[in-house]
């Protein structure tokens, strides 16, 4: 056999160490390619039963029910949704790990006129399935109501998958939807606790109404938008007063809906505003529309603005007087006279106190038109005036405005203006752009309108306003500021309008008595009413020989009118604790509701006063709200600004954990921002984290229990870096336990960057890499790795689901494990030590003036590497002992360093705001390590391995 040297140097060769170092060793790869992985651990999941086996696991834990407000199944998910379901599945996976039982059930909202509206739109298109040849009228109802229950359908299982691709964690097999059959009854059942309690009643008011949809509108179907409306300026001829000078003088209005006027009745005052009677001296050139000597009626305050619009050149004011002098006084309709009326106004129109004029804007003078204004119709019903029917569910004025029938009341206002300048009465005339309410289906404006409409009573003997306050006050809200806004709403609104004149809905299942007019409340014919609504849904209701069949023997169904109005959709989803949270056996009330803050008004606004007055308390303990999402320049997403940012595309390029992470590192009480840059933004933090999970696993290759150190036998840096652990994890479980997580993930991204990445592992890469494989130093490393690999895999779960899960089985295999079946873990406390982590903190503003001055050495092309440097650190003499030298070189990731106590030499460098420090840079001397790349003078003087230092020879003879 050949001798082989010891040294492969000898035979003419250097030898190649590399093999001796630990290096990384990790499955776990360095691109994430989302995208393509995330689809496989979704399957994976539904294969080993994760739900089911979490809802095992769970049995006996305190429940933890996180009520989904349902979205609406129309259309595919956007941003909003996304969203949305984010941050309630983070909530509820951290809920989870934290050792309680979070069973989410995933609803959705399925009646309503939305969904009525696009059917009718595939009836009306030309190229859809009915070549735009049907008329929805002529439908018969059950055929339209199966029509949009498969349009529901088909929206509620596509969303239904994208939130699973969203990583979205629910009983989707037991999801809940208001157009279920048991919902259906549910939803009747509840009305009919409104009917038998007495608080349901039907009334005559006004109410906001969308002439396009022919509907009542709650205020959350409304927005506000920009509006060019009509105005006018008009007279009313005092034809009684009780002074004598102001009989002739016209009390003169101001209005922007000229189209009112028809359906005036009446004038409101204030009592305590002075207000002037005035003469028309000149008026300025070009005006036709007043005339010199009229004398008008105006507040005091308004003249100058009145008599600016109007073109008044020239006036005099007779005399001031209080507002009360005008009580008792009659005034003649400005269309007294018209000639296309005939006749049809010459009726009195009394002048009312009221208490909610102002002189804010117009004359001081509001004209009262009792069926189109929450204060109009209050003031004259409590006067015994009353109210006409002037306006058609179409917008379209009935014969009870004599002269203008057919017309649409938003292309009245020529008509109109026309009539009063016949009349003389017409001062003033023009447009104005305003902020004006919209149905936010059809984006047309709304008008208020009175009809006979449901409504559930505020202020009944229930008393739902009061005790709904007093549940408000009780409530914890996220953020505070939430607790007032829906307190406001909740005080002053009105009483609960709950009909829609549509066909896609659970309906107002009730019935009157034609000849009295009264509601039957009978629960037995309730009782018969749901349980059917529960075999066969509501088109029950619908069916022919329906009213028979619920009123029993015993009644005529010819004596009874059948209710056919549906109930508000926002009644239905406020009811859904009804029947998705007791029905299942989940607590109620619920731990917690969370949707967007424009919810106050909504789903949060109708489910308190529901639960009110069917329960007697608040359905939620606390509500949660988060902001809306506009693009990176601040503004609202539109299709024609091009500035859509969807889900779904976003899981294609990125993935769903890239989505997820910019949900949590965003503060959702505010609006949140998303588009190109920002999401690129995420991916790099995305593959900052990625990058510590994966040195973690690449150095944790081959761990095994029996490498563990006590707490007490782990040098200073590990137990601080355990310290650290602690502190994140009380930040954590804060943050779950108050639903408040902003900052949560960003400070956790920042400790993987900046404690671990650019410090810990950079410092401990060399012990990990070049020390014997069962060093002290190097057993307590990886210790520490192991407790930060669990603590972070734990962590990121409910955030980066699908990341966590590599990350986790990428060191423990299993076809059947998972980390959700993980809890959060449970921290030593005598990991905690403040004492220390203050030394640490103090140890890392000194180490920044050593890793100056090699930067500026660096810089300075003296050295490449921190290994080249061996410095001397001055210290106040009360800090020399914090370190002892070697410790501060492997600190500072040095070769040497030397401590002095003296004073530093002027060339020292410093870092501002970093006292009692100074740094001398010096060349470390003798020769580079070939392993471990140190420069030491040792290096050289082993004769079997002259290029390795003594560390690393002893480590390469123990493994020969």
């Amino acid at each position: 056999m050949t001798d082989v040297p010891a040294d492969p140097s000898a035979a003419g060769g250097a030898r190649d160490y590399r093999g001796t170092v630990f290096l990384p060793r990790t499955p776990f790869p360095m691109k994430g390619d989302l995208p393509k992985r995330e689809p496989g651990w979704l399957e994976r999941w539904e294969r080993i039963g994760l739900w089911d086996r979490l809802r095992q696991q769970s049995a006996g834990r305190e429940k933890f029910v996180l009520h989904d407000g349902p979205p609406y199944a129309n259309g595919a998910l956007h941003i909003g949704h996304a969203l949305n379901k984010i941050l309630k599945d983070v909530i509820n996976r951290a809920a989870q790990m934290s050792g309680k039982d979070a069973d989410y059930i995933p609803g959705w909202d399925c009646h309503g006129l939305p969904i009525e509206w696009k059917v009718e739109e595939e009836y009306r298109n030309p190229r859809g399935k009915y070549q735009g040849g049907r008329d929805k009228d002529a439908v018969p109802v059950l055929e339209f109501r199966a029509e949009c229950r498969a349009y529901a359908a088909h929206w509620l299982d596509v969303q239904r998958e994208e939130f699973r691709r969203l990583g979205v964690a629910g009983d989707w097999a037991g999801r809940y939807a208001t157009m279920d059959f048991p919902s259906e009854a549910a939803i009747a059942g509840e009305i009919g606790k409104f009917l038998m309690n007495g608080s349901l009643y039907r009334g005559l008011r006004p109410v906001m109404w969308s002439p396009v949809e022919k509907t009542a509108l709650a205020e959350a179907e409304v927005e506000y938008h920009d509006h060019k409306s009509a105005i006018l300026y008009t007279g009313f001829p005092i034809l009684k007063a009780g002074a004598e000078d102001l009989v002739g003088a016209e009390a003169v209005i101001w209005t922007t809906t000229p189209w009112t006027i028809p359906a005036n009745r009446a004038l409101a005052y204030g009592g305590e505003i002075d207000y002037a009677l005035l003469v028309v001296d000149a008026v300025a050139e070009g005006v036709a529309l007043v005339r010199p000597g009229q004398r008008f009626i105006v507040a005091e305050a308004l003249i100058g603005a009145f008599a600016k619009e109007v073109g008044l050149a020239a006036f005099s004011v007779k005399r001031v007087l209080k507002g009360t002098e005008l009580a008792g006084a009659i005034a003649a309709h400005p269309l007294r006279d018209w000639s296309g009326a005939q006749g049809g106004y010459r009726f009195d129109v009394p002048l009312l106190e009221g208490d909610f004029v102002t002189t804010e804007a117009g004359t001081g003078l509001v004209h009262m038109a009792p069926a189109h204004g929450e204060d109009d119709f209050r003031l004259t019903r409590a006067h015994g005036i009353a109210v006409p029917e002037c306006v058609a569910d179409d917008g379209t004025y009935t014969v009870q405005a004599p002269g203008f029938t057919g017309i649409h009341v938003f292309k009245a206002h020529e008509p109109v203006w026309a009539a009063l300048t016949e009349t003389g009465h017409l001062a003033g005339k023009g447009f104005v752009t305003h902020s004006y309410p919209h149905s936010w289906r059809s984006k047309k404006p709304v008008i208020f309108r009175a009809t006979p409409q449901w409504f559930i009573a505020m202020d009944d003997g229930n008393q739902i306003r009061a005790k709904a306050l007093e549940a408000i006050a009780n409530t914890r809200f996220v953020p505070d500021m939430g607790r007032n806004r829906i307190g406001s709403m909740v005080a002053a609104r009105p009483d609960w309008c709950i009909s829609r004149q549509r066909a896609w809905g659970v309906p107002i299942a009730v019935f009157v008595e034609k000849k009295t007019g009264a509601v039957l409340r009978d629960q037995a014919v309730l009782d018969r009413i749901c349980a059917a609504f529960a075999e066969e849904g509501a088109d029950a209701w619908y069916r022919p020989g329906a009213a028979a069949r619920f009123l029993g023997d015993g009644r005529n169904p010819d004596d009874y009118e059948q209710v056919m109005d549906i109930v508000d959709v926002w009644f239905e989803s406020g009811s859904t604790h009804a029947f998705v949270l007791r029905d299942r056996g989940l607590p109620v009330p619920a731990d917690l509701y969370l949707e967007g803050s424009d919810q106050h008004r909504g789903w949060f606004h109708s489910s308190l006063l529901e639960s009110i007055g069917t329960n007697g308390f608040a359905p939620f303990k606390a509500i949660l709200t988060h902001g809306f999402v506009l693009d990176e320049g601040g503004r609202k997403m539109s299709k024609s600004l091009g500035n859509v940012t969807a889900p779904q595309e976003v899981t294609q390029q990125y993935g769903a954990d890239i989505l997820r992470l910019w949900v949590m590192n965003s503060d959702t009480a505010d609006d949140l921002r998303i588009g190109k840059t920002i999401l690129g933004q995420q991916a790099e933090l995305y593959r900052r984290i990625r990058n510590t999970l994966r040195w973690l696993l690449g150095n944790l290759d081959g761990f095994e229990e029996s490498e563990i150190l006590p707490h007490d036998q782990l040098p200073e840096l590990e137990r601080w870096v355990l310290h650290r652990l602690t502190e994140l994890d009380a930040r954590l479980r804060k943050a779950a336990a108050d639903y408040d997580w902003n900052g949560v993930y960003p400070e956790i991204h920042g400790f993987c960057a900046t404690d671990l990445s650019a410090f810990y592992f950079d410092i401990r890469k060399d012990s990990l890499y070049c020390d014997a494989r069962d060093s002290h130093r190097r057993r307590a490393a990886r210790t520490v790795l192991d407790a930060l690999h669990r603590c972070l895999t734990a962590w990121l779960a409910p955030v980066m689901p699908f990341t966590a899960e590599e990350a986790w089985l990428a060191r423990f295999p299993s076809e059947t494990d998972s980390v959700h079946l993980r809890d959060f873990p449970v921290l030593p406390a005598a990991w905690r030590d403040d004492v220390l982590a203050a030394k640490w903190q103090r140890l890392r503003e000194i180490r920044r003036s050593v890793t100056g001055a090699l930067e500026k050495a660096r810089g300075a092309g003296t050295i490449g590497s921190s290994l080249q440097a061996a410095p001397t650190l001055h210290l106040a003499p009360a800090e020399i002992e914090l370190l002892p030298p070697a410790a501060w070189a492997e600190l500072c990731i040095t070769s040497d360093l030397m401590l002095s106590a003296t004073p530093p030499p002027e060339a020292a460098f410093t870092v501002e705001g970093v006292a009692g420090a100074a740094t001398e840079f010096a060349l470390a001397p003798g020769g580079k390590c070939e392993r471990c790349w140190k420069v030491l003078p040792e290096v050289g003087q082993s004769a079997a391995h002259p290029t390795l230092c003594r560390r690393c020879e002893a480590v390469v003879e123990a493994a020969a």
